[in-house]
């Protein structure tokens, strides 16, 4: 059974006792802890005292341990050293800077965790915390300095930056495209063959439903094979990718899969209604230079995206 925590030393008097046994002196003890000789030989006598024990031989010329201070400082010694190593390593991670990033589940999975690496691979000082969240975060309230955010022009928020455009287009995986009979488009003779992969969360994005979709195709178009709904939009696009069905491409989430050939579309791209993009937004109070270099990172990333950036806006945009 261990000792009650009551029982054992204070820290002090140990770490008293560790420097003089390291230098067998406690002068020299002293200079290591910045204290006098006189209290390093209190704290080493108070130890002496709870323990019951000497655990020094000393003379006018020389200090020495005895054997129950050889193995105290053995276990002690150790103890302390790895007690060090805790604190150095949780006061390292507190000193390191930080970014924290919000973006909705979809974005975040699909868009930016990809890419955290080129980030991290030019700044592996600079650590990031991303907070998925669908919905529109406080920035300040939540110590957030940095979130992306979707929506129009009109609801961009004020002092926020565009990163890239919307544009949709029916993606498949390219076995499954294979098998359709009339080639990899989207298609009333192909639409019996494919199952439609559907984002639904319990809020209203009609132009991510597939309804605008199949109304340009031979009315009336002809029921697909089946119907999947899912109430996370990365979780359509890996079903997708699995060869489960067709998704509506948020084509600039999904870019590097269509660039590597894991997705093909079936449509050509459409814009989204009212010029719907993905917006950069900084917490007034972020004024720090890991944040610089993390913001400059992502317009770099949505320049890349193809998309020239402007400021705007004036409300908070959806979150999605």
């Amino acid at each position: 059974m261990s000792l009650p925590l009551h029982r054992l030393p204070s820290l002090d008097p140990l770490k008293g006792f560790v420097a003089a046994a390291r230098h067998l002196s406690f002068t020299k003890a002293g200079e290591e802890l910045h204290l006098s000789q006189s209290a390093i030989s209190r704290q080493v006598q108070t130890l002496e005292e709870q323990l019951g024990v000497a655990l020094f031989q000393r003379s006018t010329r020389a200090l020495h341990l005895t054997p129950e201070g050889e193995r105290l400082f053995r276990t002690a010694s150790e103890v302390l050293a790895r007690l060090g190593s805790t604190v150095e390593d949780i006061t390292a991670s507190r000193r390191q800077p930080r970014v924290t990033v919000s973006a909705s589940i979809g974005v975040a999975a699909l868009w930016l965790v990809p890419r955290l690496s080129g980030f991290q691979a030019r700044h592996p000082d600079i650590g990031i915390r991303v907070s998925a969240d669908n919905r529109a975060v406080d920035l300040e309230a939540e110590e957030v300095d940095v979130a992306l955010r979707y929506g129009t022009p009109e609801a961009a928020p004020v002092g926020s930056l565009k990163l890239f455009d919307e544009t949709l287009a029916p993606v498949v995986a390219p076995p499954l495209a294979a098998s359709l009979p009339d080639g990899p488009r989207l298609s009333a003779a192909n639409l019996p063959h494919l199952t439609l992969l559907s984002f639904e969360d319990g809020r209203d994005y009609p132009w991510l439903r597939w309804e605008g979709w199949l109304s340009q195709l031979a009315p009336p178009p002809p029921a697909a094979k089946a119907l999947l709904q899912f109430n996370h939009y990365d979780q359509c696009i890996y079903a997708a990718l699995a060869g489960q069905g067709a998704a509506l491409g948020r084509l600039p989430l999904i870019r590097d899969h269509l660039e590597a050939g894991r997705l093909i579309p079936l449509a050509p791209p459409q814009p989204t209604p009212g010029r719907r993009a993905y917006y950069l937004l900084r917490s007034p109070s972020s004024k720090r230079p890991e944040v610089d270099a993390f913001a400059e990172w992502l317009i770099e990333l949505g320049k890349g995206d193809g998309t020239a950036n402007a400021q705007t806006g004036s409300q908070s945009p959806s979150g999605n």
